[in-house]
């Protein structure tokens, strides 16, 4: 995430370097500073700071000047020039539904040793290390394979009893075959054995061989050291078999089961897929990482995957009807905390891109699912958003660093909340809807997802006695289009069956719900905003409570007390809001 924040930062220094380069070599002639000022300013839509009084061209890149004061119209849209666009290779997408396989997602991950095909090899009998055959890690080993020679006392005397054993075998035949169980039970072989009794020869030494086949994974010894009976020397990993380890947010478990298939890449092998099932889910939670690990088995006959490799895979479920608004990776920029696009203004005689923020859903390939901020059949920027966004910060406009005049304009463009009187049968009324909100909201908190549906058909039943009428002028359209939204949100929480789904539905609810309490005051008690700021991956969400404890309805009982109280509105005066400090606003 780091990494595309570091990126716009720079793109935008780079910009102003070269701008400040430009400005500072330009034409200071004293008889053009004093020349005929005109009431039209002209600058460059791709070099904002540029300024000239007539129509000319860039003395930085030669493009045709446009007027400033229209490139200054909307802070949120950025206007260039024909030829700045094709400078820039500004590339544009036409957004649309895809088909949505139920349950896919992408996944990263890598390559595992498989644990149950580990194994040591070891001394079956004590004695000095005089010679070792296998000298390094990650030399390969074969089942039966010498691996050290050794000096052993024990070994020594073993095979004199064996021969004086087999010197009464006619008076104690009993006696020889408990000197031969004696060196069998330390691995020496019958063939060995009899070359013992044949030769008359005791050996000084004895070779240790390896009971399996496998990569050295790790050396314990070295020669001269001195080894007890079973004590190991080397611990082999057998690499014909690996394990592919994903990780899955727990968010995203209910979409993973095991028998599920996935294909997965690496960048060690491109070109080459590989695909396998599920087989194991981690029954515990990572408590820093908030992610569960998912394994699936993998032949390795080739030898091309190797442990410790990054894989990238994509699980693919069951195909639904269900299509989702999606848009190409490349079109989003990251801020760490915000998802922003540029999406082409229509019916522009001048190139004009717009900024938005956008609501992410699940990754699906190279492609993001959208929750929020564009409506399909719009155009967003896939190439040269980087080129866009930098240069509008120099332009002193909103941008993915220019959160603060971001906040400001959509101020400016009536998108704060706003207070408004209403008369106490409206308020009844809202009293009701903001009741079953409240009651849907502890379901979610419960992970009771038919409780979910029954509190939203009653919110929906409440929002369709409130009697629009009631409130005039402003008021009225505001809450004429809170009560569509609110509508939206409740119809797709009773079409849903899965509570993860449901949560996402529930956090559009809350934004409408926030706005409405703020703006009407539809309350008795005092009402709390609550924010979780880890939910839907990082992204955060918001939502109203009747109590000051946190009970978090995005995550129920996995994670219930995760979030804060970011302000809260106060019973006694229901149009005003108090954040945390305690300041009015």
């Amino acid at each position: 995430m780091k990494k595309h924040i570091i990126i716009p930062i720079a793109a935008g220094i780079l910009g102003l370097l070269i701008g400040l380069f430009f400005m500072g070599s330009g034409d200071k002639n004293p008889a053009k500073e004093t020349a005929e000022q005109s009431d039209e300013v002209w600058t460059c839509s791709m070099h904002p700071h540029v300024r000239k009084n007539e129509p000319g061209q860039c003395p930085i890149c030669g493009m045709d000047l446009i007027p400033a004061s229209s490139s200054g119209s909307n802070p949120l849209v950025f206007e260039m020039t024909p030829d700045a666009v094709r400078i820039a290779n500004i590339q544009t997408t036409v957004v649309g539904y895809s088909g949505d396989s139920e349950g896919s997602l992408s996944l990263s991950g890598k390559i595992v040793a498989d644990e149950t095909a580990s194994s040591s090899v070891v001394s079956h009998i004590p004695g000095r290390i005089e010679k070792l055959y296998i000298g390094f890690t990650g030399e390969r080993v074969s089942r039966g394979q010498r691996i050290a020679k050794i000096y052993s006392p024990n070994y020594i005397s073993a095979q004199r009893e064996l021969l004086e054993a087999f010197k009464v075998r006619d008076i104690n035949p009993g006696l020889l075959e408990a000197a031969k169980n004696k060196l069998r039970y330390w691995k020496i072989s019958n063939k060995e054995i009899d070359g013992i009794i044949k030769n008359k020869r005791i050996n000084e030494y004895v070779d240790i061989r390896s009971d399996y086949s496998g990569v050295v994974h790790r050396k314990l010894v070295s020669v001269g050291d001195h080894l007890g009976q079973g004590q190991a020397l080397f611990e082999l990993q057998n690499l014909t078999n690996l394990w592919a380890v994903f990780d899955v947010y727990e968010s995203q478990l209910n979409l993973v089961k095991i028998g599920d298939r996935v294909t997965f890449t690496t960048p060690a092998l491109l070109g080459q897929e590989f695909s396998s099932t599920i087989s194991f889910i981690d029954p515990i939670v990572n408590s820093s990482s908030r992610t569960t690990g998912v394994r699936m088995e993998i032949k390795n006959s080739k030898n091309q995957l190797k442990p410790d490799m990054f894989i990238n895979g994509v699980l693919i479920g069951k195909q639904s009807e269900n299509e989702l608004l999606t848009i190409p990776k490349t079109a989003v920029l990251w801020t760490g905390e915000r998802s922003v696009v540029y999406v082409k203004v229509p019916n522009m005689s001048t190139p004009s891109f717009e900024f938005r923020e956008v609501t992410l859903g699940r990754s699906t390939g190279d492609r993001y699912e959208i929750l929020d901020g564009i409506k399909s059949g719009e155009e967003v920027v896939t190439n040269g958003a980087f080129v866009i966004d930098a240069s509008a910060q120099l332009n002193n406009q909103a941008s993915m660093m220019n959160r603060t005049l971001l906040k400001s304009e959509k101020q400016k463009l009536g998108k704060t909340i706003v207070n408004f009187e209403s008369n106490d049968p409206f308020k009844a009324q809202l009293s009701k809807v903001m009741n079953q909100y409240i009651l849907l909201k502890d379901a979610l908190v419960q992970d009771n997802s038919k409780m979910s549906i029954q509190h939203a058909k009653d919110l929906l039943s409440a929002l369709q006695n409130v009697d629009m009428k009631l409130v005039k002028g402003d008021a009225h359209m505001f809450w004429m289009k809170r009560q569509q939204q609110l509508k939206k949100a409740s119809e797709s929480i009773i079409a849903i069956d899965k509570i993860i789904d449901q949560r996402v539905a529930f956090d559009k609810l809350s934004q409408s719900m926030i706005e409405v309490a703020t703006a009407f005051g539809a309350f008795s008690n005092d009402l709390y905003v609550q924010e979780c700021t880890m939910a839907f991956n990082g992204k955060g969400a918001n939502w109203l409570s009747q109590e000051h404890e946190i009970l978090n309805p995005f995550y129920g009982s996995q994670m219930i007390s995760c979030g804060s109280v970011i302000d809260t509105i106060k019973k006694e005066n229901n149009n005003k809001r108090t954040d945390h400090s305690g300041h009015v606003h």
